[in-house]
């Protein structure tokens, strides 16, 4: 029997490909200790768990159990979707860095989310509105997902900022084209183009690339106490030491060398602000960390052994956060 949900939370969920595996874990420990989700942030593959954690928190509509099964029997295979760069199978990483294009379409992680979203009710961000006059009216929804806007370049939170620069209505956009923006990892997955109002296209990609943890993004910045804890996962809390491992599509630019000078860039562009972001105490208290270490950000491949490990280290991860989390002990060191 499911517990009695009673402990309202804001959740942040760190991106990091197929690693979101482990955030799922993490989420069904949060869920069997009582926590209900009052306002989710996710970037890249925590933009895909988020969002189902927030349509089902609209209703209550998913048990721990639930959840943990279907984040089990995904399969990630079907992920790769090939492109048109996959007809050049050698070049296909290079051609497609070289086209500003993706790998894979990316059409079946779209697809598979706004099923998912739909079975729970949810299409578009309107059905996803919270009724809570203590936030900006903008920022007045279960969900907000990063993406980087290349043209204008710039991170942008959807749908907090749909209407500000692009002038859309965000209640009637889809959920899931906001996600699939934010996962739209550069070079591997096809990118995201936004239309504004005024005919403006925008080329919107992961939003790792510039908050892979946006743990700040529902601190109050009105200076009072917090009504109850943000608490984040994250996936990525070191350096790695194989960048390829990172961006794997970069993979053809070592056969020059050791790893070039773009691979270390972009790298450092993914995990680094977020790395140093993770040493400032304030964070550091709050934040669940799942060894992910063992699975790559590409590992479509995954196999059922590693998908369950996986899933472990995020449940178990956050056994020992919960162990030793105090908020109230939180507020009067960091919050008084």
């Amino acid at each position: 029997m499911a517990p009695i949900v009673t402990k309202p939370v804001d959740l942040v969920l760190a991106g990091g490909g197929v690693k979101g595996i482990g955030l799922a874990g993490a989420v069904v420990r949060l869920m069997e200790a009582g926590y209900r989700a009052h306002r989710v942030a996710g970037s890249s593959a925590g933009s895909i768990v988020g969002s189902i954690v927030a349509a089902a928190a609209k209703n209550d509509q998913l048990t721990p159990d639930n959840f943990r099964d279907l984040a089990l029997s995904i399969d990630y295979r079907k992920f790769l979707d090939p492109g048109p760069v996959e007809r050049v199978p050698l070049l296909g990483a290079g051609w497609a860095i070289l086209q500003g294009t993706g790998v894979y379409r990316g059409d079946y992680a779209h697809d598979f989310i706004a099923h998912q979203l739909r079975d729970l009710g949810v299409s578009t961000f309107g059905d996803l509105r919270l009724d809570d006059d203590e936030l900006p009216p903008e920022q007045r929804y279960r969900l907000v997902v990063t993406a980087a806007d290349v043209t204008t370049g710039q991170l942008v939170r959807l749908p907090w900022d749909y209407h500000r620069l692009y002038g859309l209505d965000p209640d009637e956009q889809p959920v899931a084209d906001a996600v699939r923006a934010s996962m739209s990892i550069p070079f591997v997955f096809r990118p995201v183009t936004l239309t504004s109002v005024t005919g403006r296209e925008s080329t919107l990609v992961d939003g790792g690339l510039l908050s892979n943890y946006p743990i700040d993004s529902l601190d109050r910045c009105d200076g009072k106490r917090p009504r109850w804890p943000t608490l984040g996962v994250t996936l990525l809390p070191d350096l790695p030491e194989n960048n390829h491992k990172v961006i794997p599509a970069l993979a053809p630019l070592q056969l020059f060398g050791g790893p070039s000078l773009l691979e270390d860039v972009i790298t450092t562009i993914l995990v680094g602000r977020d790395q140093a972001y993770l040493n400032l105490p304030w964070v550091s208290a709050r934040t669940i960390r799942v060894d992910a270490t063992d699975v790559g950000v590409l590992d479509f491949e995954i196999k059922k052994p590693q998908i369950d490990a996986l899933y472990t280290e995020g449940y178990e991860a956050a056994t020992t956060f919960l162990s030793t989390w105090d908020e109230h002990a939180y507020l009067e060191r960091f919050r008084s």
